[in-house]
């Protein structure tokens, strides 16, 4: 049974205040997208951080805008040299949807991102928190935020029951994070609550001492801290195999796109087969001649959802016959001693690294 947390304005005044007084001192204030703000640029980098660290985030913030200064350049960039500048980031359909909903806002709105949380949350990849973040912290509209270092912070204090990803969880939370969002200063309350989280009320070994919020916080006072979110139940994550063919003709190697959804969708990938004796049947479709083979060493790739155990063949090939193969949107010869600017999945870059040597 879930708990009813009300919360009177004094106390959301006082918590407020704390955490505004902390973000003055302790707060930060100079990351990339914090200087000449814009929705756009809030958007991009709030984008990169969902399940991504900060430090990871900064150098393809700064190479991606670069590329991309504008919503109208993003809308008009070719869908592989997005996915090219997202390479090493991870969880692709945030790529595909920032193209995406770039095209929306080009096309829909005159490159002017919207201005209120309904119409932001209506575009591809955006959810309330997200909506309510960049609102916030480009034009300092009065929306909560609840990601998860808002959730950490906000579940020790109140002692809320539940685990990311639990629905009953974040309709609990929802309710405090918007009592204690102040109309005055919620940029700056938004990005320090964010900030206690990441820096101070984190997951394991929180700093209760540097907090502003360990007077009134309940999981303090009650020494349970470590129970706080919840851990989610374990599950057991299933295994698979594949092996991945890599035709080679001197030093150009045969990829593939990946159909657009699904796993590394829209990435340049190696042909997938369940079984070596599968090979013969894909080179003779493609008019290739084997001339040797090398196997390099199986290694796993960890998905979301269940582990992938990849076993990478390279197949030498006749130069004469590669000529044949007529290069399309779904294929092409890559050369490794040239840099590309497609998407690679990170499954294709660490063989690419072991053939390179």
């Amino acid at each position: 049974m879930t708990k009813t947390i009300i919360i009177k304005e004094a106390s959301a005044q006082l918590f407020a205040d704390q955490v505004l007084a902390w973000y003055q001192k302790q707060g930060r204030k100079t990351l990339p997208w914090q200087q000449n703000k814009t929705p756009y640029r809030v958007w991009i980098s709030e984008i990169m951080l969902q399940q991504t660290q900060v430090a990871t985030v900064i150098p393809y913030y700064q190479k991606f805008m670069e590329s991309f200064p504008t919503i109208a350049a993003l809308a008009q960039a070719d869908e592989d040299n997005v996915l090219h500048h997202w390479t090493g980031l991870g969880y692709y359909a945030r790529a595909r949807n920032l193209h995406k909903t770039a095209k929306i806002i080009h096309q829909e709105f005159n490159d002017e991102f919207p201005q209120t949380v309904e119409e932001v949350m209506m575009l591809p990849g955006i959810g309330r928190s997200t909506a309510g973040a960049i609102l916030s912290l480009s034009l300092n509209k009065h929306y909560p935020i609840l990601d998860g270092n808002v959730k950490r912070v906000l579940a020790r204090c109140y002692t809320v029951e539940g685990y990311n990803g639990q629905a009953k969880y974040e309709k609990q939370l929802w309710p405090i994070t918007e009592a204690l969002t102040p109309a005055e200063g919620v940029a700056q309350f938004n990005q320090a609550m964010m900030d206690l989280g990441a820096l101070v009320c984190t997951r394991s070994k929180p700093n209760c001492s540097e907090c502003p919020l360990q007077s009134g916080c309940l999981a303090k006072l009650g020494d349970l801290q470590s129970e706080f979110p919840q851990k989610k139940p374990k599950k057991k994550i299933p295994e698979k195999h594949t092996i991945m063919v890599i035709p080679k003709v001197n030093h150009r190697l045969l990829m593939e796109k990946r159909p657009p959804t699904g796993i590394w969708g829209g990435l340049w990938c190696f042909h997938e087969v369940a079984d070596e004796n599968d090979i013969a049947a894909f080179l003779g479709k493609m008019q290739l001649k084997e001339v040797s083979r090398k196997r390099f060493e199986e290694f796993r790739h960890t998905f979301s959802h269940f582990h992938l155990d990849i076993l990478p063949i390279v197949i030498e090939c006749n130069a004469d016959k590669s000529a044949q193969i007529n290069e399309n949107s779904k294929q092409q010869w890559y050369d490794i001693t040239q840099q590309s600017s497609v998407g690679l999945a990170a499954s294709t870059v660490n063989i690419m690294s072991k053939i390179i040597g």
